[in-house]
């Protein structure tokens, strides 16, 4: 009989073990003052959501699962606000913490322990539509080694506590470093526009309004089984980079409108004044297309999230508006054969590139 119940009263011995204490991190002052941004959020993304260590806390025993006394959200958050100056008219930053994990082994009396901590900052904002944004911005790595006696545990909450205080301090290096030339951090948008009026030799003519086409120009042969007396290749398109200083992007882009020699041809017997301001006419339509675009995409309307998207579409906008004035300037003036109607054209043309300032 006695051989049965002594195991049973062991079990229940053990099952009498008080629970670990929980870790708490210790307030502490940061030896830096945020310049450029406040933790607004700290969020846990760990794979696995449970406490954050599994200690070697008696001798023989398994290790048992410990977490941080107010978990980890609560725990860094209330670290954070006690000793981070925040000041919340700076940019959001959320915490995103992927790993935060301690692990021992012990060996008789002495234990060994592994911490390893992975966390991501991402800057906070809007979007057009009030919807809020998240741009990652970096991302902090760090791990720690560590021996103790198995009756001393203050290393475990001081290998957490210095961890994320390394963590805090290298988004403060970060943001002060990178505030001004990053373009994810810029807080303004300029833009330089450029028109390329070169006036070269090759296949491309680029508009310039001192530069009218002429029949030399046309070097293709006419297409066969048109009944059209010239046909000009012209299109426009624009090209640009951008740079990052104090703060502002600053975009500097090229606004190209242009007619292709070898694909543009005339007839030899249509070859005249009148043929050649029709086709001119279209390259000053496309001028006109760029203009509008030009000022589609000024820094007052385009965002800092999503500029260069906005400006992709505004010139796919402007290409589709490009075509059908084309089409219209054709099938009213019949393909130049109506002289009422092509007169109209011209003074309307001219008067859209005088508000332009593309000619006086």
């Amino acid at each position: 009989m006695n051989t049965v119940m002594f195991p049973l009263f062991l079990y229940g011995l053990l099952s009498l073990l008080p629970p670990a204490e929980p870790i708490r991190l210790r307030s502490e002052s940061l030896p830096f003052t945020p310049k450029e941004f406040y933790i607004a959020t700290v969020t846990d993304q760990r794979s696995e959501r449970g406490p954050v260590a599994r200690l070697a806390l008696t001798l023989n025993q398994a290790t048992q699962p410990v977490d941080l006394e107010k978990g980890v959200v609560a725990s860094f958050q209330q670290f954070i606000n006690q000793g981070l100056k925040q000041n919340r008219t700076l940019r959001p930053i959320a915490m995103r913490v992927r790993q935060c994990r301690i692990s021992e082994t012990a060996s008789g009396r002495r234990v060994t322990g592994q911490f390893v901590y992975v966390v991501t900052f991402d800057l906070l904002g809007k979007d057009d539509s009030g919807d809020e944004t998240s741009t990652q911005l970096t991302e902090y790595k760090g791990s720690a080694n560590y021996t103790r006696p198995l009756e001393q545990t203050t290393v475990i909450e001081s290998v957490i506590r210095q961890t994320l205080v390394a963590s805090l301090r290298n988004l403060n290096e970060y943001m002060n470093r990178e505030s001004g030339r990053n373009e994810k951090l810029a807080r303004s948008l300029k833009i330089n526009f450029l028109d390329d009026t070169r006036i070269t030799g090759d296949d491309t003519v680029h508009y310039n309004p001192d530069r009218k086409l002429t029949w030399a120009d046309f070097k293709a042969e006419p297409r066969r089984g048109s009944h059209y007396a010239a046909e000009v290749f012209t299109s426009f398109a624009y090209e640009g980079k951008s740079t990052v200083k104090d703060g502002v992007i600053i975009l500097n882009l090229t606004a190209k409108a242009y007619m292709l020699k070898e694909s543009s041809w005339g007839r030899p017997d249509a070859k005249n004044a009148y043929a050649l301001n029709h086709e001119q006419r279209h390259f000053d339509i496309v001028k006109i297309i760029a203009e509008r675009f030009k000022r589609k995409v000024q820094a007052d309307i385009l965002t800092l999230e999503d500029y260069n998207s906005q400006m992709q579409y505004e010139f796919l906008e402007s290409f589709r508006e490009m075509n059908r004035l084309q089409t219209q300037y054709d099938d009213e003036t019949n393909h130049s054969l109506n002289q009422a109607a092509q007169e109209r054209w011209n003074q309307k043309i001219d008067a859209e590139l005088r508000s332009f300032g593309v000619i006086k």
